[in-house]
């Protein structure tokens, strides 16, 4: 499989488990939602917005990339953002919505990016403004790689408080 063909069965894939989490979080109230439950970012909603953070942080990054990915462009309607933990947004409805709207951005990202662009190295700063370059499809990588970790997260706080996301697996979403 092709890097390109990886990263667009990852963005797939993101958007449908992102779904499926939502979906499962719906069932529980604004305050239950925003409830610190001892997790790394608190609750479940700082959790969602902490993912949705990192990934508005590395798009905008990404969007300086040499290829000048067109998808990339509605990043700039973003503000960056100022701390790892930002509660993006306190609404449960406005948070999904702008997780849908990130969702469309990366699956087109990784519809427009080719497997030549997967090679340049990246400039960026990170959340402390330390200058980095590394491989994009590394980054990229570590990108998808950085949601599922914090999904993992957001499984088990809804598991304890009785609710069952389905089944998680990237397998369920590969083709035969």
């Amino acid at each position: 499989m092709s890097l390109k063909n990886n990263f667009e069965l990852m963005a797939k894939y993101n958007q449908w488990i992102n779904s499926q989490f939502y979906q499962a979080a719906e069932q529980l109230s604004q305050e239950e939602l925003d409830q610190d439950r001892g997790a790394f970012f608190g609750s479940i909603s700082g959790t969602l917005n902490h993912i949705l953070v990192g990934d508005i942080l590395w798009l905008r990054r990404f969007a300086n990339h040499p290829a000048k990915l067109i998808c990339l462009n509605a990043m700039q309607d973003h503000e960056m953002p100022t701390s790892l933990d930002q509660q993006l947004y306190k609404n449960f409805e406005d948070l999904h919505q702008a997780r849908q709207s990130i969702d469309q951005i990366i699956r087109a990202l990784c519809d427009e990016i080719q497997e030549l662009d997967f090679e340049h190295m990246l400039s960026y700063s990170n959340s402390k403004g330390l200058p980095f370059q590394k491989n994009f499809g590394s980054l990229l990588q570590h990108f998808f790689n950085h949601q599922t970790h914090h999904r993992g997260q957001v499984s088990t706080l809804l598991y304890q408080q009785g609710i069952d996301v389905g089944v998680t697996d990237l397998l369920v979403r590969i083709d035969s």
